[in-house]
């Protein structure tokens, strides 16, 4: 896969679980992990904006580019 999900580095490093993002960007929790596992094949820009949001980041933090 040559996009990286970094979600998971992004919740250690603010100390927050991923049960709690859910909850604050109003999405299941599965969905979430799919993101968060890489096994997601599109990722909506409202979503992303929330995620982006609630995680003081910017898009490029959360999706890596590795050949």
């Amino acid at each position: 896969m040559a996009i990286v999900v970094r979600l998971d580095d992004l919740l250690h490093d603010r100390r927050m679980t991923l049960t709690e993002l859910a909850e604050r960007i109003d999405i299941t929790l599965a969905n979430l992990s799919i993101l968060k596992t890489g096994k997601a094949r599109a990722i909506r820009f409202s979503t992303l904006e929330a995620i982006c949001e609630v995680l003081g980041c910017q898009p490029g933090d959360l999706l890596e580019f590795k050949p």
